[in-house]
């Protein structure tokens, strides 16, 4: 039973990150599109029980199969990088537009910096949204990247993103939304203010921010 179960825990894994494990910077996962109008998980959904790395490398240690299954499936974790701090860094988040420069903002510093000093964009430029994180120690399960964006303090568009379940690792992972498209015209020219977030399945809030953009007739 407690080799069935393994098998069982493993094939689980598999399926939600056999291939975000193999995901380094600047490699790009397939974009995941975003459930605009929420900002939970679904009532009824349950995320499943925390296990840790430990434990799953301990499972049936003298079934070579089983081994080279985890292995191959969490990769090597005795020389991975410990910066301190939480289990999952933010490193990055960036603004890339489609046909223009990207705009970078450093996560690992001072974060008041983005909400007081908007980046310009252009009306109507299509552009995507990049994290770059770290995880260090655990795996972890159902990250995922919110956000709600607003203009002269009323809320005008939210969304969230299914980032990916993840082992750790000393190179950067990179996710990428879809292309989405920024508001145009007299009335959608302005300043606006988004509300970050980076959480998981079990309601851990790894990094959480604000930043802000100024939507023009062109790029400056």
């Amino acid at each position: 039973m407690k080799g069935h179960a393994c098998v069982i825990l493993l094939m689980c894994l598999s399926c939600v990150c056999a291939t975000a494990l193999q995901v380094k910077r600047g490699d790009e996962p397939e974009a995941v599109p975003a459930q605009r109008g929420t900002e939970e998980l679904t009532r009824d959904y349950k995320p499943p029980k925390e296990v840790d790395l430990q434990t799953i490398q301990e499972l049936d240690a003298d079934d070579e199969a089983l081994v080279k299954y985890k292995e191959t499936l969490l990769g090597g974790t005795a020389d991975v990088l410990d910066e301190g701090g939480r289990n999952v860094l933010l490193k990055a988040l960036v603004f890339a537009p489609v046909d223009h420069e990207e705009t970078v903002l450093d996560l690992t510093g001072d974060l008041s910096q983005f909400k007081r000093n908007p980046f310009v964009v252009k009306e109507g430029a299509k552009y995507r949204i990049k994290l770059i994180f770290r995880v260090q120690r655990e795996f972890v399960s159902g990250l995922r990247y919110f956000e709600a964006v607003y203009r002269k303090g009323i809320r005008v568009d939210k969304a969230n993103f299914m980032v990916g379940s993840y082992g750790p690792k000393t190179e950067e992972h990179i996710f990428q939304s879809p292309v989405d498209e920024l508001p145009g015209g007299l009335l959608g020219r302005g300043d606006y203010i988004v509300k970050s977030k980076f959480t998981d399945d079990d309601k851990n809030i790894y990094l959480e921010w604000e930043w802000s953009f100024s939507v023009k007739r062109d790029w400056e």
